[in-house]
């Protein structure tokens, strides 16, 4: 078992190094945006991009997720036709997709509401999304094959041209918003050059009508359940711009970015996880490596929830050298949201980890009722509490919708595929959040003295708890210092 947890461990971190190099590079956009924009032109930014993130889901239509399944078992023809069957039929849409919008980018922009001076930003969402969705499969490909090295760079490459054109045409020749667009258009092309050899290496001119039936099969309900994934993400968005003003939405937008190390921990650990348990599905033992697993990764990602949610006020008045601070002073009113995205983020986390039995047993067909209840709980807790609360009504929101999919697709996955998780130590580690979360509320309430040296006893007696009750000190020694079993 400790092989697996290590070689997992590995992948991990060469994924995270470059997720974390690469969101590291994309924050520096943050500071730029947040202290060059006013909220509203943000909000403007913030609402497109939730857009995309949404119309992702239809370029993609489910079929990365299936090669996944069907690459990596070969069940059904061969390595080539694998690659050649979901990529063509990825591309034949996107380019049918992005057409549409483009011919139609007047109206779109009038439906969501968009000032009618920003409507190139529908004509340039659109070749965004068609560059995008026409490289899912190769990166797909990377993965599969554990090429995680190659993977991190060309997604280092992405975010690096990203923000050399974003600092370019933002803050030297002050093109203003459109210049965000451009710049992620010509990075996602530079992206689609740089993968062209692995397309030409595995494209396959056969047809194999089998293949495409069991791609379709397993990958369409994919599309719901992704754009129910996806709306739990950027729902909130719209509902704001309808309920409230763009000025709401970019305090939002760049409050949330605050959650970004908490991001990446789930990002990271889901590249990595996915090949994972596929590949060591067979394992006599592989159940029992998927529960402490489980366990590391809740531990570990509750340290980092505790040091955020205590210093976070902090870390967002970080004076820059040039001017402003690392976010602009007019967003600081919404940083007591972060908690709680933070704790958000970590039930997604949860949630990524309890897919296994899902995939492995081919359960996809849940997928889109577990979604699909975290979106109706998004948008319903949306529209209840943000006329309420406000910000703390749209994070808890959030909160909500990730925290019911755990418990939903622990049922079904348990139901299906049982697997023996800790659940007493992962319960009292999320007490011992909840408790941070309750002291961080109260010192910002003023109900009790905040200082720094407050912070860091509390920080450091809760920390203890959690690396005691998880066992994270053993488990780091056996995963790096021990020989594999």
């Amino acid at each position: 078992m400790l092989d697996k947890i290590k070689s997992l461990s590995k992948q991990t971190l060469i994924y995270g190094t470059s997720t974390i190099v690469g969101r590291f590079l994309n924050f520096l956009l943050v500071p730029i945006y947040t202290n060059i924009f006013p909220p509203s032109e943000y909000g403007v930014v913030t609402l497109v991009f939730a857009y995309i993130a949404l119309l992702n889901i239809f370029y993609s239509i489910g079929f990365e997720s299936g090669y996944f399944k069907f690459a990596s078992t070969l069940e059904v023809g061969d390595e080539k036709q694998n690659f050649t069957h979901p990529y063509v039929t990825i591309f034949l849409n996107a380019v049918v997709l992005s057409t549409l919008l483009l011919i139609l980018s007047d109206p779109i922009a009038g439906i969501i509401a968009l000032n009618a001076k920003y409507t190139s930003f529908v004509r340039y969402s659109a070749l965004i999304l068609f560059f995008d969705a026409i490289v899912l499969v190769p990166f797909a490909y990377l993965r599969l094959k554990n090429k995680a090295k190659i993977f991190a760079a060309i997604k280092i490459i992405n975010i690096v041209v990203n923000v050399i054109l974003n600092i370019l045409l933002v803050v030297v020749f002050r093109m203003g918003l459109i210049a965000i667009f451009i710049s992620n258009l010509a990075a996602s092309f530079i992206t689609f050059l740089l993968l062209l050899p692995i397309v030409f290496k595995n494209l396959s001119f056969t047809y194999n009508s089998k293949l495409l039936d069991e791609l379709w099969r397993f990958s369409l309900p994919y599309i719901p359940s992704g754009l129910a994934s996806n709306m739990i993400i950027v729902v909130s968005r719209p509902i704001m711009q309808f309920l409230t003003d763009e000025a709401t939405i970019g305090i939002f937008q760049a409050n949330l970015r605050m959650a970004i190390i908490m991001s990446l921990i789930v990002q990271m650990f889901e590249y990595a996880w996915r090949p994972f348990f596929l590949n060591n599905a067979n394992e006599p033992n592989a159940k029992q490596i998927f529960s402490k697993v489980m366990t590391v990764f809740v531990g570990f990602a509750s340290l980092l929830l505790i040091v955020l949610t205590f210093f976070i006020e902090d870390i967002i008045k970080i004076p820059l050298p040039y001017r402003g601070h690392l976010i602009g002073v007019k967003y600081w009113g919404g940083v007591y949201i972060v908690p709680i995205i933070l704790l958000a983020y970590l039930f997604n986390g949860i949630y990524i980890n309890l897919m296994a039995g899902i995939y492995i047993e081919k359960k996809t067909k849940y997928l889109p009722l577990i979604t699909g209840l975290g979106a109706i709980i998004t948008i319903a807790f949306n529209f209840i509490l943000i006329p309420i609360w406000g910000l703390t009504g749209a994070a808890l929101a959030t909160f909500f919708s990730y925290f019911s999919m755990a418990v939903y697709i622990y049922y079904v996955s348990q139901k299906f595929y049982p697997i023996k998780y800790e659940l007493n130590k992962i319960f009292l580690i999320c007490l011992i959040n909840t408790a941070a979360l309750g002291l961080y509320y109260a010192m910002f309430y003023h109900l009790i003295p905040s200082n720094w040296i407050i912070k860091i006893l509390f920080s450091i007696v809760l920390m203890a708890g959690i690396a005691m009750v998880s066992g994270l000190s053993k488990a780091r020694r056996l995963i790096f210092n021990s020989k594999p079993a």
